[in-house]
């Protein structure tokens, strides 16, 4: 009989225009790498989970306090981690297309730079994520086929799977963005990313035997 070790997987829930997915997603890889933990992207939209929930926006614009704290944190955060910070013009900024070629892409060897290079396009840049022009841009500039990537993305069957799997997030028990699952834990917030990490890497500590 052999034991086999069995790297654990971390599903990582973020959407696009949330601030604090953007703290998580510009670290997670090499953390999750550093943790010998597999990354399973999970991109869905806030909007439909918050309207689901009663809410008809994001919770920091219901609060002009909360929104203005916010703002603070994220400078703070943002120097905790050495990223750079723009506050954004529009916010929360629509990132439908972006959350489309994440969804296509989120097997793929590209999919961790593409993430972070839309994120940056929002909080560092103030740019429009959900322009052809833009996200196709980040594409080229990543030497991706741009044209046919926009096309599949925006496909009918790729519109219904990131419908579908924003519906999971709702059905999963998820009401906020950046979520990490390990099963059936959940932890939520960037503030907790290395909890849920070093919690995956324990489940991987357990060995399969065949």
């Amino acid at each position: 009989m052999v034991s086999k070790h069995v790297a654990p997987v971390m599903e990582f829930w973020y959407d696009f225009g949330s601030n604090y997915s953007y703290l998580s997603i510009m670290r997670v890889e090499e953390e999750a790498e550093r943790h010998g933990v597999v990354i399973a992207w999970k991109p869905f939209l806030l909007g439909p989970v918050f309207k689901a929930l009663g809410w008809q926006g994001s919770p920091f614009l219901a609060q002009r306090e909360k929104l203005r704290y916010v703002w603070q944190d994220m400078l703070r955060q943002c120097e905790k981690y050495r990223l750079p910070w723009s506050r954004p013009s529009t916010f929360p900024r629509n990132g439908l297309l972006s959350s489309r070629v994440a969804l296509l892409g989120a097997e793929t060897p590209w999919i961790a730079e593409f993430n972070r290079q839309v994120m940056l396009h929002n909080f560092q840049r103030d740019r429009d994520i959900n322009s052809e022009k833009e996200v196709g841009g980040i594409l080229a500039e990543m030497g991706l086929p741009a044209e046919s990537l926009l096309k599949a993305a925006q496909s009918d069957h790729n519109k219904q799977r990131l419908k579908e799997q924003t519906q999971e997030a709702l059905d999963r028990g998820l009401f906020g963005a950046p979520t990490f699952l390990i099963g059936d834990a959940m932890f939520w917030g960037n503030d907790r990313l290395d909890d849920a990490l070093l919690y995956a890497a324990a489940q991987g500590n357990e060995t399969t035997a065949y």
